[in-house]
């Protein structure tokens, strides 16, 4: 890697050990901590927010006496079909010394033909206009949960597609209607056991709504079943502050084993629930 004209040694030393990251990565033997300055800690997490926009955080606290620039922001793993880079790419975080700073990123597709995985991170240092990393910490266990949910949906799909379909909005106290629809690709099996009510919404007269549908190889009957809602909370601030109210859960079985998988409505169905849970809550 060349070093930028008059580098400082301590510029020297963070541009050479970034080096043997590149070559490490590259599939030689030098370790892969190396490129990390000294007293530079960083770590992966995921606020409350980031979950809807599949984002995260590279945290970076700054424990040395000088102030650290970062650029280009990278973490891969085995699990990731690409790199989960910077959000905001382009931008340039300057953490100042004792200073802790969180750097968005944009999570990428799961890679699902495999299990393992070590997460690593690579950090454009901008002031010596090199590239460091190392293994990264994910503190809050955000990867292996969100691998493991993406990949038994990427499963379902292919037994079937499972979407919402028609809403028809009432009046209070009766119950609107939503359409959950399956539509088998007959090249999967799966079990589709129950949909789960949200935090906003529930299932007149019941909480989970029982479905259960079996789907094999072959099967190509479409089923359409109508899902009576009722909004759980009329409290003011219910849609106001809505963020997963309409986010439902299914209970799937796949090759034998139990799981879930979340089933949201897309803007436009979102938008037309908020809307009738609004008028439903006013008029009771």
């Amino acid at each position: 890697m060349a070093l930028p004209p008059r580098a400082s040694p301590a510029h020297r030393a963070v541009a050479l050990v970034a080096a043997v990251l590149v070559a490490a990565l590259a599939g030689c033997t030098a370790p892969v901590d190396a490129g990390i300055p000294q007293g530079v800690e960083v770590s992966l997490v995921q606020l409350r927010s980031d979950v809807a926009a599949r984002q995260a955080q590279v945290r970076i606290v700054n424990g040395t006496d000088d102030v650290v620039e970062i650029g280009a922001v990278a973490v891969s793993d085995g699990r990731f079909a690409d790199a989960a880079s910077r959000a905001d790419e382009g931008r340039v975080t300057r953490v100042q010394p004792g200073a802790t700073v969180d750097i968005r990123v944009q999570l990428p597709a799961m890679n699902c033909e495999t299990d393992a995985g070590e997460p690593t991170v690579e950090v454009e240092l901008t002031a010596s206009g090199s590239t460091a990393g190392g293994p990264i910490v994910d503190v809050l266990d955000v990867i292996s949960p969100l691998h493991e949910r993406e990949c038994r949906a990427e499963r379902l799909a292919a037994a079937a597609a499972v979407t919402f379909g028609d809403f028809r909005p009432s009046a209070h106290p009766a119950p609107a209607a939503l359409e959950l629809t399956i539509a088998p690709t007959g090249t999967g099996e799966a079990v589709l056991l129950a949909i789960r009510p949200t935090n906003l919404l529930e299932f007149d007269g019941y909480g989970a709504a029982a479905l259960p549908i079996g789907l094999t190889t072959g099967s190509s009957e479409r089923t359409v079943v109508e899902l009576p809602l009722v909004p759980l909370r009329c409290d003011p601030h219910a849609v106001q502050e809505d963020k997963r109210g309409t986010v439902f859960t299914l209970d799937v079985e796949l090759d034998g084993r139990p799981g879930q998988v979340q089933l949201a409505a897309d803007e436009d169905l979102r938008a037309q629930i908020l809307t009738w849970v609004s008028e439903w809550c006013r008029e009771s």
